[in-house]
């Protein structure tokens, strides 16, 4: 197959953005897959800030950074990513050129905690601000759970009316597929 699927998809767009010296923000960390990439593009000059609310995406993003020699790259943070603002500062302003959110549920955890709408409303509105010119925040969004379409709904109904003098903004993925399959928005800052 020639299309690339929703994952490396997501992965091009940010090798074409994120750069080493640059920082990047993973705002749902998991079990650290995208941290550890981001961490591999930002280099030894760069850095990654990481977010989850759960103990596990903690230890297990850890665990995967430590085992990759990436831990001393990364910033772990245990909060969500609507508090992005506490973490992220002015400084950071024009630094920050990617940044990827899973959203859905901790795979392997609770499929009851989510993410929702409203706070990754709240974080993509703090991060564009901080965001380089060309920079790209990218969402990968899973919608097959409880909750899932409702969030779907609210952040296509936010990235819609998104002001087309601030960003371009394209949506990909797979329209024949069964059982409600991902797809991505990205948001380039213009």
């Amino acid at each position: 197959m020639k299309l690339d699927r929703i994952l490396p998809f997501a992965r091009i767009l940010l090798e074409k953005t994120v750069q080493p010296g640059d920082i990047a923000v993973d705002g749902t960390m998991g079990n650290g897959f995208d941290t550890a990439f981001l961490a591999g593009l930002t280099g030894e000059t760069g850095h990654v800030y990481s977010f989850d609310i759960q103990n596990e995406a903690i230890q297990n993003t850890r665990a995967k950074l430590e085992n990759e020699g990436l831990h001393n790259r990364c910033t772990l943070i245990h909060d969500g990513h609507e508090q992005l603002n506490k973490y992220l500062r002015k400084e950071h302003a024009g630094k920050i050129t990617g940044a990827i959110f899973n959203l859905g549920y901790l795979p392997g955890g609770d499929k009851s905690i989510i993410t929702q709408a409203d706070t990754t409303k709240a974080a993509i509105e703090q991060l564009f601000e901080l965001l380089a010119p060309e920079g790209i925040i990218i969402l990968v969004i899973y919608h097959g759970h409880p909750g899932g379409s409702q969030e779907r709904d609210a952040l296509m109904d936010y990235v819609q009316n998104f002001p087309q003098q601030r960003a371009h903004i394209l949506k990909y993925g797979f329209i024949n597929q069964a059982n409600n399959p991902p797809f991505i928005v990205a948001i380039e800052k213009k």
